[in-house]
């Protein structure tokens, strides 16, 4: 699967689409994200929608996540209306709003 990087010392102003890759966050994005596989690494940053297969959170992320597979990381910090099949999560991860685990 082709991957592409938001480095730590990048800010998109924008939607990212990448419907058959995966995209990795380590710095900033203020737009919608769509994707196979999105991860948002410590210290990443994502404010808007992320609608991927799977979805890796161990950074901060506001908006909305649609996915089929989520994992919070421990350093995790989601302000966001949640909808997955799965949901996994470390001790620690932090996350307000509405969730909707559909099983799966």
């Amino acid at each position: 699967m082709a991957g592409t990087v938001i480095e730590s010392d990048l800010t998109v102003d924008g939607n990212i689409s990448s419907p058959e890759g995966a995209i990795s966050v380590k710095g900033k994005v203020t737009g919608d994200i769509t994707a196979k596989a999105v991860d948002v690494a410590g210290g990443g940053q994502v404010n808007g929608a992320v609608n991927a297969d799977t979805v890796s959170i161990q950074g901060s992320q506001s908006g909305s996540v649609s996915c089929g597979e989520l994992s919070l990381g421990a350093t995790s910090k989601v302000n966001s209306q949640v909808t997955a099949k799965t949901m996994t999560s470390e001790k620690g991860a932090k996350l307000v709003g509405e969730v909707k685990i559909t099983g799966g």
